[in-house]
């Protein structure tokens, strides 16, 4: 009996209570995987779990890079669970998002995608913080980067436009989508929430607003 946990790798009809094994002393049983009636090896439950956990979180980032305004790509080895705690929660307060993935994951999800070029900055330690506002991820990423050094700004990408450390930087510095509609709003004396579903009408609607405030300014 003490070669019960050996076979060779010929299996009989009879198997699996049909029959009796034929045992191997120097062929160990655990091979990794469980064998069919055939002798051959089933799917590996827990291989086909995680492939699929894998195309979700592909199908989620590529979500992220089509439909964000503004990605902003950043290094953050040497921050603390509580420097990343703090990240989240600005981010959160902007309307924000942080996200961390594997690199080769992030890569697939980019390809085909207009920004696909800023997968070369993909590497080492990243994350990724996103919104949809197009500016305000970038605000928050660059006020975040000014309090902590270890938190290294990469570049990133606004809609199709592909950013570099400069670029983050110049987009940081713009009004945010609700900062842009107080300004109109306060030009032109109308309720904010006329600006604000203007600024997402057709550009025919906003040059009108726009050619209003300019003859308020006048």
């Amino acid at each position: 009996m003490g070669n019960e946990t050996n076979f060779t790798g010929n299996i009989s009809s009879g198997d699996f209570g049909l029959g009796t094994l034929k045992l191997d002393p120097k062929r160990p049983t655990n091979t990794g995987h469980k064998l069919s009636r055939k002798g051959k090896p089933f799917h590996n439950w827990s291989e086909t779990v995680d492939r699929a956990q894998k195309e979700a979180v592909v199908a989620e980032l590529g979500e992220i890079f089509e439909s964000s305004g503004v990605v902003v790509v950043a290094h953050y080895a040497g921050l603390t669970v509580a420097d990343m705690e703090t990240l989240r929660a600005q981010m959160r307060e902007a309307g924000g998002h942080v996200r961390v993935a594997k690199n080769r994951l992030a890569k697939i999800a980019l390809d085909g995608k207009p920004c696909a070029s800023i997968a070369d900055l993909l590497t080492g330690m990243t994350v990724l913080t996103y919104s949809e506002d197009p500016v305000a991820a970038a605000k928050v990423a660059q006020a975040f980067s000014k309090e902590n050094d270890k938190f290294e700004i990469l570049g990133g990408a606004m809609g199709e436009n592909v950013l570099d450390v400069a670029g983050v930087k110049a987009v940081a510095a713009m009004p945010s989508r609700e900062e842009l509609i107080s300004s109109i709003a306060g030009c032109i004396g109308a309720p904010a929430s006329n600006i604000a579903g203007a600024i997402g009408a057709p550009a025919s609607n906003i040059a009108g607003i726009l050619s209003t405030i300019e003859d308020k300014a006048a």
